[in-house]
């Protein structure tokens, strides 16, 4: 299976997004980086600028699916309100192209790549950086946690088994 997967970590101050590529069981990185936002912006400008930058992610590198972090509500309903309107305004930017989308709560996120639902950011952007052969960890976190989601939905959306993943990365070690 070949195929171009956008991967969102969701955040009203910071969007992550990550690309890769599979192909079969071997998946590649092509891209990554995190739409950043100003507190003190207006809350509409802050949504459009997230909607825009991954307009503009998905115009440049014509994923097929998405992979997407669910919101984590935790103890501050607060910012879990803001995380799920930068998720809608990412998820609009993506559903504009009509990709299929596959959601994935933290915890999913985390096994799938590090083989712990419990890991630690820095666990994640360690094995991200190993099974996507990078040269060191890709930053800031939230585009490793990007591209932490775009790993999952190979392993959730008809692609390769975790084992798979995690198997051929530590292999290539």
């Amino acid at each position: 299976m070949d195929r171009i997967i956008l991967g969102i970590d969701p955040g009203l101050a910071n969007t992550g997004w990550g690309v890769v590529e599979q192909s079969g069981s071997a998946v590649r990185c092509i891209a990554y980086g995190c739409v950043s936002t100003r507190r003190n912006d207006d809350l509409t400008q802050r949504l459009l600028k997230i909607h825009d930058q991954i307009s503009a992610v998905v115009a440049r590198f014509r994923p097929r699916c998405v992979g997407i972090e669910t919101v984590w509500f935790g103890q501050n309903i607060t910012a879990a309100f803001a995380t799920g309107q930068a998720r809608g305004a990412a998820l609009v930017a993506c559903a504009q192209q009509g990709m299929a989308v596959g959601e994935f709560a933290p915890s999913q996120i985390k096994m799938a790549v590090v083989g712990n639902g419990a890991a630690t950011k820095e666990q994640v952007q360690y094995m991200v950086q190993r099974i996507l052969g990078l040269e060191e960890p890709p930053q800031p976190d939230h585009a490793a946690d990007a591209l932490a989601a775009a790993i999952c939905y190979t392993t959730h959306e008809g692609g390769t088994r975790a084992e798979g993943v995690l198997a051929a990365a530590l292999a290539q070690a």
